[in-house]
């Protein structure tokens, strides 16, 4: 049976947001945390960037089994965002080592007229991402997706064609990109089931949220293409960060597959998403960003789970499912969380071994030697000057384990 696969595209699509930005080692967090979570890829930057290259490959080279440690990213597929533009792919080959590619180009009549300034037929559309398949291919490339931005204002039997030119190529997904959040649940899962039988390749839907329906027009989209017969495969952000009003979050897609009424009921999502990692990301995303999570945010708002209304208290204390659809530890929640009020040690640009000892120390980690510590305590100063925050616990694990890949991921160069 056709399944349904997420990948997060908080660490390009998300990091793309006007006013706020990740450093390298945050990101590499955020890809960690999305391996342990279960979630199928992330789309995490752009290899053809100077900046993004060290943190690309240091990631790679994250997820192979020889490292001293092993790997820290055991699943988690690691992919790229280009243009569809075969010059872009080849350079990006060269210079890193990903092995899954999305290459992208604007496909609606909008677009070709009012960007591209009727510069490119629908002709040379279809062209320029064939050659870039091509070369993502020849080049190595284990997978390779076509994005078709503004698909959702793109005329039906051009996607049709432009889907099939791309698995003649040897795509292997086709993305819809609902690049304005222009789309409707109804009209999506139509659109895209008609490509998904027509094509017969495996689609993805990029939703974002300016109508307030990213989430709903991810899930009717990728349950049509099931439908049809194909894997579908869903964009997501972490809390639904993204540009303008935001892209589809994450831990709302897997509940509307896990409860809705009659999404939650198809079966279509085998994927094992351990949603008790929910609320671990979705706070370090928040504090990485500085973006508070949303009061009323599915699952991990702070209001999701509480009760004031008389009523509900008395129905939610008799038993939960009189008023929550879903348990609170589904989410990883429960915990009382504790913060210091006396004596605080902290680690950062300013510090010394003695007090990095003692941060570690309360992690249950000790330095080797005195290099050693000299060494961590260097990375430890870096990260909290290109972090311009405090590190957190993940972070310092991080760097105490796996010196030399952070090591490249802050070395950035142009």
């Amino acid at each position: 049976m056709p399944s349904i696969y997420f990948i997060d595209v908080t660490n390009r699509d998300g990091e793309q947001t006007a006013r706020i930005c990740l450093s390298k080692l945050q990101k590499t967090v955020i890809n960690w945390m999305l391996d342990q979570m279960g979630v199928y890829q992330s789309e995490m930057g752009f290899p053809l960037i100077p900046h993004e290259r060290n943190y690309i490959n240091a990631n790679v080279a994250l997820t192979r089994e020889n490292l001293d440690n092993g790997a820290l990213i055991k699943r988690l597929q690691l992919s790229g965002w280009t243009r569809a533009v075969a010059s872009d792919v080849q350079q990006s080959l060269a210079y890193t080592d990903l092995e899954h590619y999305q290459v992208s180009i604007s496909t609606s009549e909008q677009m070709l007229r009012w960007k591209f300034r009727n510069r490119f037929t629908r002709e040379d559309i279809i062209n320029m991402m064939v050659e870039a398949v091509a070369a993502a291919k020849e080049g190595g490339a284990i997978t390779v997706g076509t994005n078709a931005e503004d698909a959702s204002r793109s005329d039906i039997d051009f996607l049709i064609e432009f889907a099939q030119a791309g698995k003649e190529a040897g795509a292997d997904r086709f993305r819809y990109c609902d690049t304005l959040g222009y789309e409707d649940p109804i009209r999506i899962a139509e659109r895209v089931g008609t490509i998904a039988r027509e094509v017969q390749m495996p689609i993805e839907m990029h939703c974002h949220n300016d109508l307030g329906l990213a989430v709903a027009n991810s899930v009717a989209g990728a349950i049509a293409c099931c439908e049809a017969g194909q894997d579908g495969f869903i964009n997501t952000t972490i809390n639904g960060v993204g540009e303008r009003a935001g892209n589809a979050d994450l831990v709302s897609c897997v509940l509307a597959l896990k409860y809705s009424a009659t999404w939650g009921k198809t079966g279509f999502l085998t994927e094992t998403i351990d949603l008790e990692k929910a609320w671990q990301i979705s706070n370090y995303v928040s504090g990485a960003f500085g973006l508070p999570i949303p009061i009323s945010q599915p699952g991990v708002g702070a209001n999701a789970f509480a009760h004031e209304s008389g009523i509900h208290a008395d129905g939610a204390l008799k038993d939960r499912s009189n008023y929550e659809l879903y348990d609170f530890t589904e989410l990883g929640r429960g915990e009382d969380q504790q913060v210091p009020t006396g004596r605080v040690i902290t680690a950062g640009a300013q510090g010394g071994t003695s007090g990095l000892e003692h941060v570690y120390s309360q992690m249950d980690l000790a330095f080797r030697s005195e290099e050693h510590a000299q060494q961590t305590l260097g990375l430890v100063q870096l990260a909290n000057l290109h972090n311009q925050a405090p590190l957190t616990q993940e972070e310092l694990w991080l760097i105490y384990h796996y010196p030399e890949q952070v090591r490249q991921i802050l070395t950035v160069t142009m």
